[in-house]
This record gives C-alpha cells, structure tokens and sequence, in this order.
C-alpha cells in the first residue's frame, strides 16, 4: 500500500492520476471525503476488506448530478430538491436505480474526492473502517487499519468525523434513514 500527499486545492494531478490507475486495475482507494475517509472501488473487496455482510447496500459516490441521474435515471422532484440545496455536500440521497433495485448515491464536497470521482467516474463506497467500528478519520489510521488491502490511500489531512444523512427518496415523501451532518431542519426548509 502507498500513502500519497494529496494536499491542495485542486489536489496535485500525480495523485489524482494514480488513485484512476489504482481504481481502474480492480484496486481499493482510500480517500478524503467531506464527512469522513472512504473506501471507493470494487465492492466485493470493499466487503472483504471491511468484513461487511453484502446484505447491507454500498452507496455509490459521484462528481455530480449528471453522474448521478447516468446510474438512476430519471430523478424525482424531490430528491432533485435536496440534490440542488446539499450537494456537493454530506446528504446521500437513496434513488430507485437504472435496471431495478435502488442505490445510495452522494456527491462529496471534497476536492479530492471530487477530482477522482470525475477522473474515474462513479465508484462504490463506505466508510474507511471495520464493520462495526468507529469511522476513520485520516489516512494514517487507514493505512494502519487496511494494509495491503488498500492499493493507494490520498492524504489530505483529517476528515471532519461525521457521517452523512441518509435520505430514501424512493417513495412519494423522503425518508431520513440515518441522521449525520445535515439537520433534519435543514432537510424539512428545502422541501417546503
């Protein structure tokens, strides 16, 4: 596993180059985001790595909504609501998927998530931690977590440690299924 500096806005293209390269080989990523560090890339390894069960979805983060509507589809009224006021941003928006089933889909407000996530498209993701256990909230601590089951870790300093909130749009009114970073206040004044 490599530990690279990914200090900077935008962050510097070697490292951005080389998380693509990582992720397009079938390697784990772990990486910056707004909320907390992640693992991007294939979900079977992801699983593996984190000792997840399968039973529990991945959500899928993307550079924006275009990238988002190419993996659902059509977006409803609502859900496009919240993507307008909280994204880029820590709202993961669940979304009837293209081909059936439904996704968790978010668009980091992070500029290395963002400038992989448009390098190498939209990628499955969880948090940077054994299932079970607290998230982490650098890369040292995911270098020392993952090892060898991580090919490449961004280094862009420490995460704000909170998660997400979580938003099934699926239905005909949101549904909060985690609280995280956005109020469910902030949620409501959007809709209304």
């Amino acid at each position: 596993m490599t530990v690279i500096d990914a200090f900077g806005h935008p962050p510097p293209a070697a490292a951005v180059e080389a998380a693509a390269a990582a992720l397009t080989a079938g390697g784990l990523v772990g990486l910056p985001t707004d909320t907390l560090y992640g693992l991007v890339g294939n979900a079977e390894a992801i699983y593996a790595a984190k000792g997840r069960p399968a039973e529990v979805h991945l959500p899928v983060l993307v550079a924006d909504r275009r990238a988002a509507e190419r993996l659902v589809g059509a977006v409803p009224p609502l859900a496009g609501r919240l993507m307008d006021a909280f994204w880029p941003g820590a709202l993961t928006i669940v979304l009837g998927r293209r081909g059936g089933g439904t996704v968790g889909v978010r668009c980091p407000d992070h500029p290395v998530a963002q400038a992989v996530l448009r390098a190498a498209g939209p990628q499955p993701s969880s948090s940077a931690n054994r299932h079970g256990q607290p998230p982490l909230t650098t890369a040292g601590e995911l270098a020392a977590t993952f090892g060898a089951a991580v090919a490449l870790v961004l280094d862009a300093g420490p995460c704000e440690g909170s998660p997400s909130t979580v938003v099934d749009c699926t239905g005909e009114a949101p549904v909060v299924l985690r609280d995280g970073r956005i109020a469910r206040r902030a949620l409501e004044e959007a809709l209304a």
